[in-house]
C-alpha cells in the first residue's frame, strides 16, 4: 500500500523467523478473553448495530488497563498486557472485567462465557473491508467461518516462547508440548455443545468449527523441534485471505499464497504490513506472535471461570517439574494425532466430541491438573487461584466431566430461559437432575 516499503520473499521469511519467536527466560503471562454479549432475560434477542455503538462509546470511556476490542458478531475481547506473574495478570484483568460488567448493566446486557452462542445464529455487526473480505473468503468452505466469526468466544493463554536452548523451558519443548497438550485443554474446558438453538453433537462446537474452515487457515505446521523453519514455511505457503486496499472492497484472490504473491507482485508488491496482517488471518491452535498464543480453549462461565485455564496452562508451561509431568502425561496421546495437522485428526475430534468421557484424555487431564495444583504455590499464585483450580478439578476432571455436560443436563425449556447464566458466582454442583440453576 501507499508509503509501505516493498519486501522480497527472502525478507518475508526472515521476518517470520524473527518476529514470531522471541526467546528468553519465561517471565510474562497474558490472556485474551472473548465474551458473547446477551440480554440476560432474553438471550435469543439479537444485538442491534445501534445498541452496539452506544455500548462501545460507553466502554471507550472506561479506565481499562487492557485493550478492549469488538469481534464481528459483537463479541467483546479484553487482551491483557504482558504481566510479570500469574497473580498480577489475574488481578488486572479481573479489575477490568468488573468495570465492563458494570458499564453493560444500564444497557440491559451482560457478558456470557460460552464457547458458542446457544441461542443466536451468525449475524455480523461490524461492516469493515477486512471483515467483508474475511466473510467472502471463509464462505467458500461453508458456514463454519461465519459461525466462528460471529458466534464463538474463547480463552486464549499467552506465554513466552522460552529459551533458545533445549530443555523443559526451551522453545522446541514448549512448542511440542503446546500441540500435544492442546486436545487435553479442549476436552477439560469444553463449553459449547449448542449453536444457534440446536444441540450439535459436540461438547466443544467451537473446536469443531475451527476444524471445518479452510484447512490451511486453521491447521498447524508440522510439529518438529525446529518451529521457526516449520512456521515460516507454513506462513508463506498458506493462501492470503485478501489484499489490503486503500479504497473499495479488498480483493479476495483464490489460491494465492504469500510466497507466490511475493514472487509475482500480483495485485501489488508485498510489504511487511501485508505479512503482519496475513499472520492475523491464520488460526492454528498454537499461534506464535513473539510469544505462544494457545487458542484452543472455550470461553468459560462465571465471573472468574477464565482464571482456571489460565492458571493451569501457565503452571504446566512455566514450572519445570510440572512441564515434565505434563509432557509424560500427553506423550501416549501422540499415537492418536493421525496424519492430519491440528486441529484436525482423530485426537482433536475425540476431544471436541467426547471431552473427558474419553478415558485417555481423562487420565491425562487428571495428571496435568494435579501437576498444575502442585506448581501453583511455587509460582506464587494466590490461594484463591489455587482453590479455583482445585474446585474445577473436583467438579469436572475427577468425574470425567466438562462444563459442556452441565449444559447438556438441561432440559430444552431450561436452556431457553436460563436464570443465572451470567451470574458472577461459581456454578452449582453437578447433579443428575435437570435443573434450571445448574449454570452460572
Amino acid at each position: 500500500m501507499k508509503d509501505e516499503e516493498a519486501v522480497t520473499e527472502a525478507d518475508l521469511e526472515a521476518l517470520v523467523r524473527g518476529i514470531c519467536f522471541k526467546t528468553g527466560p519465561p517471565r510474562a503471562v497474558g490472556v485474551e478473553l472473548e465474551w458473547l454479549v446477551h440480554a440476560p432475560d432474553r438471550p435469543s434477542l439479537p444485538l442491534t448495530p445501534g445498541l452496539l455503538r452506544a455500548v462501545l462509546e460507553r466502554l471507550r470511556e472506561l479506565p481499562l488497563r487492557a485493550p478492549l476490542t469488538v469481534e464481528p458478531g459483537g463479541q467483546l475481547e479484553i487482551s491483557s498486557l504482558p504481566a510479570p506473574s500469574l497473580t498480577a495478570c489475574v488481578e488486572e484483568v479481573r479489575a477490568d472485567l468488573r468495570l465492563v460488567r458494570t458499564a453493560l448493566e444500564p444497557f440491559g446486557l451482560a457478558l456470557s462465557g460460552l464457547g458458542t452462542d446457544p441461542w443466536r445464529g451468525p449475524r455480523r455487526m461490524l461492516r469493515e473491508p477486512r471483515y467483508d473480505a474475511m466473510e467472502q473468503y471463509l464462505d467458500r468452505a461453508g458456514p463454519a467461518g461465519r459461525n466462528m466469526m460471529c458466534c464463538s468466544a474463547s480463552v486464549q493463554v499467552c506465554l513466552d516462547a522460552g529459551y533458545e536452548e533445549p530443555g523443559a523451558l526451551g522453545l522446541g519443548h514448549r512448542w511440542r508440548l503446546a500441540h500435544l497438550l492442546g486436545p487435553v485443554l479442549v476436552a477439560a474446558f469444553a463449553n459449547s455443545p449448542y449453536l444457534g438453538g440446536r444441540r450439535t453433537g459436540w461438547r466443544s462446537t467451537r473446536q469443531a468449527l475451527w476444524a471445518e474452515i479452510e484447512p490451511g487457515r486453521s491447521a498447524a505446521p508440522p510439529v518438529t523441534d525446529r518451529p521457526r523453519e516449520a512456521w515460516a514455511a507454513h506462513v508463506l505457503d498458506t493462501p492470503v485471505m485478501c489484499v489490503r486496499s486503500e479504497s473499495g472492497p479488498w480483493p479476495v484472490p483464490r489460491g494465492l499464497t504469500l510466497r507466490e504473491w511475493a514472487r509475482t507482485g500480483r495485485h501489488r508488491p508485498t510489504t511487511r504490513e501485508d505479512l503482519e496482517y496475513h499472520i492475523t488471518t491464520l488460526f492454528p491452535p498454537v499461534r506464535p506472535r513473539g510469544h505462544l498464543e494457545l487458542r484452543m480453549i472455550d470461553a468459560q462461565r462465571g465471573a472468574d471461570g477464565w482464571v482456571v485455564p489460565l492458571a493451569v496452562t501457565t503452571a504446566l508451561f512455566d514450572d519445570p517439574a510440572a512441564t515434565e509431568t505434563a509432557a509424560r502425561a500427553v506423550k501416549p496421546l501422540a499415537e492418536r494425532l493421525g496424519p492430519e495437522a491440528p486441529p484436525r485428526g482423530r485426537l482433536w475430534q475425540d476431544a471436541a466430541r467426547d471431552a473427558l468421557h474419553d478415558p485417555e484424555l481423562r487420565e491425562a487431564a487428571r495428571t496435568c491438573f494435579a501437576a498444575a495444583a502442585e506448581a501453583l504455590p511455587r509460582l506464587g499464585a494466590s490461594g484463591a487461584v489455587a482453590d479455583a483450580v482445585a474446585s474445577f478439578a473436583d467438579r469436572y476432571v475427577e468425574r470425567g466431566r466438562c462444563p459442556a455436560d452441565d449444559l447438556l443436563d438441561l432440559s430444552p425449556e431450561a436452556l431457553a430461559s436460563p436464570p443465572g447464566l451470567w451470574a458472577d458466582r461459581a456454578p452449582a454442583h453437578p447433579t443428575t437432575q435437570r435443573r434450571k440453576d445448574v449454570l452460572s
